[in-house]
């Protein structure tokens, strides 16, 4: 019995002395790993800030571009009648969303949803004012008919959704 009695005077401060050895251990590689995760966090967070900023700019620029009344101003002039007007808007609003459609990563799902919500609303509207326009009428027909739907409207289109991209840069970047 007396040696089972100096074997245990021996094995349970050793023991104990191994278990303190491994609960430190493990404290200090767990917090190693935190500091690691913390770094690529930041390291990730410098390459992807400037990434989502711009991709915020360019949803914000998009929105601009589609404005009915912006796009009249710049492409009005590219078409002589009312029929090539509608198709002409149509085919830039398209070109451009289908440009800056990968931005939508950078952004939250509600925000996207006004964005296309929006560029659908411009469609609509200028889909609107061209079937109560003449396919062969001028196309100056169809931009009047087009600023008097904004104007009954009482807000531009792209509007709610200028708002949330703005709102949520402010949210997440100050």
């Amino acid at each position: 019995m007396s040696v089972i009695a100096e074997l245990l005077k021996l094995l349970i401060p050793a023991g104990l002395v191994l278990y303190g050895m491994y609960l430190t251990v493990r404290v200090m590689i767990d917090r190693e790993f935190r500091q690691k995760q913390e770094e690529v966090r930041s390291r990730n967070s410098e390459a992807i800030t400037p990434i989502r900023l711009q991709a915020y700019e360019r949803m914000t620029l998009f929105l601009e571009r589609i404005s009915p009344n912006n796009l009249l101003l710049r492409l009005a002039n590219g078409a002589p009648t009312a029929l090539d007007l509608q198709q002409l808007l149509l085919r830039d609003i398209r070109e451009e969303f289908n440009h800056n459609l990968s931005q939508q990563i950078y952004m939250s799902q509600p925000t996207w949803d006004l964005i296309t919500s929006a560029m659908n609303e411009v469609m609509a509207l200028i889909n609107q004012a061209a079937a109560e326009v003449p396919p062969e009428a001028p196309a100056i027909d169809l931009s009047k008919r087009i600023f008097d739907k904004v104007i009954q409207q009482n807000a531009q289109p792209v509007g709610p959704a200028l708002r949330a991209v703005k709102e949520e840069v402010q949210q997440t970047f100050m």
